[in-house]
């Protein structure tokens, strides 16, 4: 029976040095994964991984092929070294951009297309973050106190102003115009929500502002053929797991202006009965979100594969009991 999940993280869980060590670790990774991507995108996005600088790693249309990237190679380092087999997964998902991560992984999108697609999607987000200054605020708070926030910032300033992602009990993040923001954080610190955070990206995020957005995708769309994946894999858009490719780029397209139900999503892989979730690079924020979408613990096994150590150390530990 399988009992995994893979989850998949997304943008701004970037660092210099994201699959780098796996890459060079397992050369064949290497090939199939970076020499692909230079292939595809015109330039060599694994020397950009290695040196940096951490500038280059915050440009859309740079950070989120590379995002992507490092979480394959970490899948597929998985597999070769023997710590995870294919038949081992239930089930993927990810957050935002990880969602595309997920599918490749899942066999839906060849590898270069996935690369096109999340490098348009990362400039059609720049562009409509350009035409618009706006942002995005943590809180927290639960997901109705937020949308009550949400509502009272609109009436007063007559702009955007949304939930973006639903992360966990107790962690929602808001999006919108910047003068909106600024309301919804004064408001929000009236109503007892403590330390609103804005957050440091280029835009509303999963907001109707980002249309421009959505219908870049959805030219890059355009001729890409979407295969059934091997596994269901959960969309943000609907929290629900899918293998139809047309629901698949369909959600995709929508994902881009609507909220990432990410908790809802590990309600929904708790369904496939998985007791192990393995994160992949970069980044281990995604597991201690999905044990917090866990009170009955039936998550037993947490995993970052983000580097060759922790994969090689998954390897020879061998596969754990259910």
């Amino acid at each position: 029976m399988s009992t995994t999940a893979l989850l998949f993280p997304g943008q701004g869980a970037q660092k210099v040095g994201m699959g780098v060590d796996v890459a060079d670790r397992w050369p064949e990774v290497r090939e199939r994964v970076y020499d692909r991507a230079a292939e595809v995108l015109g330039y060599d996005l694994l020397a950009i991984c290695r040196e940096g600088p951490a500038e280059a790693l915050v440009r859309t249309d740079i950070q989120q092929p590379a995002i992507l990237a490092a979480g394959i190679a970490c899948w597929e380092a998985l597999k070769a070294s023997g710590a995870v087999q294919a038949d081992d997964v239930a089930v993927t998902f990810g957050l935002s951009l990880g969602e595309f991560t997920a599918l490749q992984a899942a066999g839906a999108l060849e590898l270069g297309d996935a690369l096109v697609l999340v490098r348009e999607r990362g400039l059609g987000m720049q562009e409509a973050s350009q035409a618009n200054p706006s942002g995005l605020t943590a809180l927290r708070c639960e997901a109705e106190d937020a949308e009550a926030v949400c509502a009272a910032a609109r009436e007063q300033t007559g702009g955007v102003c949304t939930v973006a992602n639903l992360n966990a009990p107790g962690q929602v993040v808001i999006s919108g115009d910047t003068a909106s923001l600024d309301a919804a954080e004064a408001i929000a610190k009236e109503r007892g929500i403590r330390r609103p955070t804005r957050l440091p990206v280029a835009g509303a995020f999963h907001s109707p502002l980002m249309q421009l957005g959505a219908e870049r995708l959805a030219r890059a769309l355009d001729g890409i053929e979407i295969k059934t994946p091997h596994v269901p894999v959960i969309s943000n858009v609907t929290a629900q797991p899918t293998t139809d490719p047309d629901t698949i780029r369909a959600n995709l397209i929508a994902q881009v202006t609507s909220p990432v139900l990410f908790s809802e999503c590990v309600t929904t892989a708790l369904e496939f009965r998985i007791n192990r979730v393995i994160e992949s690079a970069p980044g281990k924020v995604l597991t201690g979100l999905a044990r917090r979408n866990d009170p009955d613990g039936h998550l037993t096994t947490l995993i970052n594969a983000d580097t060759a150590e922790a994969i090689e150390a998954l390897a020879a530990a061998g596969e754990p009991s259910a």
